[in-house]
């Protein structure tokens, strides 16, 4: 099914130049006789594990996977080579394509400059192993586990190719279009790049290992007209202008997702990027990526309007997809009028909603729960106010961290800031802040002031924690248990 796609765009513009290997540019037609040649290499095995960095390697060899009816499983790199070996063990003959320097940690069947080699040698005759049909699965992705044990996560071909058709125009893209690529393939936004850019004819470019300076300059150097990028990169990037202008005058859109970010971090990066297009997406590993856009059109409006109930959604994630639905339902499954919050569910063709060895999660209309809390405007802006697992229950009240993390990072001596709920005699749970401080002095007392000021005393730090950095994962999470155990630990030696 996503064979049909690519084999329609090089249908389109053949010479439309969508990638660069070693070789030298890479075409539509190229890049379907590389997946033409890498599907034949794949025939027999019931997986591609795929052990590395992004780069050319990752479209490739998924288009190869696509076109073999073989599943594409990105794994993390940063994971133990006990773990690793553990996700390999669940797959029983795969074929495994790893960098050259992890290739002996999985005891992978070729390299990946080997793998980029054989491709490009591709006579063009060799025919697809398999045509898959949209219920064969595409990619297996594990989720993050930021908060619980990684799952498992099948994104079939009807997931995906839904995901594209509401996102892209097959060859829609101008030929100048470049597109940056700085989060790995593990991450769905990594396998969504790898899919819709080459799809919309747009030329993609890396950074393998992401670094501010370097980001920077790889725009510079190749033109780059758009970019993706995690919260904590953007705000290593604004942390590295340090109010320079960034001098990418090539770059028209700015994209960040795959975790929360302060309004006041936005409204900085809006301001370092003047001629840039800022989008906010949001989706999740279950969704085959996007499911909400917030457009450069919504941020401009909310910087400019007086009217606060536009203004506010610079704080959302914006309005959902063509065909996506959202509901917001409360604890008794009741679906809850705009502004209330509670749990939000998506519907959707693009929407998995499965796992591994445990089935679907889709309850009986097809509806799946986030496990995000939230709630919707009336104009349908969805506000997205973090995990449920977080909510701090304190005294019985439900409280969300988000809510407080924005008046913490609101304050012009903070730079960072997390709030979560440790365990309390009294209320169940206390509030306890830990926070980035910029230069420049602020104590604990003053921040729970301005903090009382601005929200119910019910809501207001119990104790504020100073930190020198926060525990995120490489793609932009904050990893709550283990901020949890560092500062549980910090309590007990007190």
């Amino acid at each position: 099914m996503l064979s049909a796609l690519l084999e329609a765009a090089a249908a389109i513009d053949a010479d439309r130049e969508v990638l660069r290997d070693h070789t030298g540019p890479v075409t539509l037609a190229g890049l379907l006789r590389r997946a033409a040649s890498g599907a034949s290499r794949l025939a027999g095995s019931d997986a591609c594990l795929f052990l590395g960095v992004n780069g050319p390697a990752v479209p490739m060899t998924l288009f190869a996977c696509c076109a073999a009816a073989v599943p594409f499983v990105p794994l993390n790199y940063r994971l133990t080579d006990a773990a690793l070996a553990e996700l390999v063990a669940r797959f029983e003959r795969p074929m495994v394509i790893a960098d050259p320097e992890q290739a002996h940690r999985l005891r992978a069947d070729v390299d990946t400059t080997g793998w980029l080699d054989l491709l490009a040698t591709a006579t063009g005759a060799e025919a697809p192993a398999g045509r898959a049909d949209g219920d064969e699965v595409a990619v297996i992705l594990f989720t993050s586990g930021t908060t619980a044990a990684p799952k498992a996560v099948p994104l079939r071909h009807a997931n995906l190719a839904s995901y594209v058709l509401n996102s892209v125009e097959l060859v829609g893209a101008a030929p100048d279009e470049v597109s940056l690529v700085s989060v790995p393939p593990y991450h769905v936004a990594g396998v969504g790049s790898a899919l819709t850019n080459p799809l919309s004819g747009r030329r993609l470019a890396y950074l393998p290992r992401f670094d501010p300076g370097e980001w920077l300059a790889t725009c510079r150097r190749e033109g780059v007209t758009s970019a993706m990028v995690v919260p904590t990169m953007l705000a290593r990037i604004l942390g590295h202008l340090d109010g320079r202008d960034p001098e990418v005058p090539t770059l028209r859109h700015l994209a960040y997702g795959g975790a929360r970010m302060s309004p006041e971090t936005i409204r900085a990066a809006l301001a370092a990027f003047p001629h840039t297009g800022m989008t906010n997406a949001y989706g999740l590993t279950e969704t085959s990526s996007t499911l909400t856009l917030l457009t450069p059109e919504d941020h401009r409006a909310a910087v400019r309007s007086p009217d606060g109930s536009v203004a506010r959604r610079l704080g959302s994630v914006g309005r959902p997809l063509p065909g996506v639905e959202f509901q917001v339902r409360g604890p008794d499954g009741t679906v809850l009028p705009a502004d209330v919050p509670g749990e939000l569910w998506v519907r959707g063709p693009q929407v998995s909603g499965e796992y591994v060895g445990q089935g679907t999660a889709l309850d009986a209309e097809g509806w799946f729960n986030t496990r995000d809390g939230g709630f919707l405007d009336a104009d349908g802006y969805v506000f997205v106010q973090g995990r449920l697992d977080d909510t701090i229950i304190r005294g019985g009240e439900n409280i969300a961290p988000a809510e407080v993390e924005d008046v913490l990072t609101a304050h012009p001596a903070v730079r960072d800031a997390a709030v979560l709920g440790l365990p309390d005699p009294e209320w169940g749970e206390r509030i306890v802040a830990a926070v980035i401080a910029r230069a420049g002095a602020v104590s604990a007392a003053e921040l729970i002031d301005w903090c009382r000021a601005r929200l119910r005393s019910s809501r207001t730090p119990d104790e504020v924690v100073f930190v020198d950095e926060l525990p995120y994962s490489p793609t932009g999470k904050l990893v709550r248990r283990d901020l949890a155990a560092a500062l549980t630990r910090t309590s007990s030696r007190s």
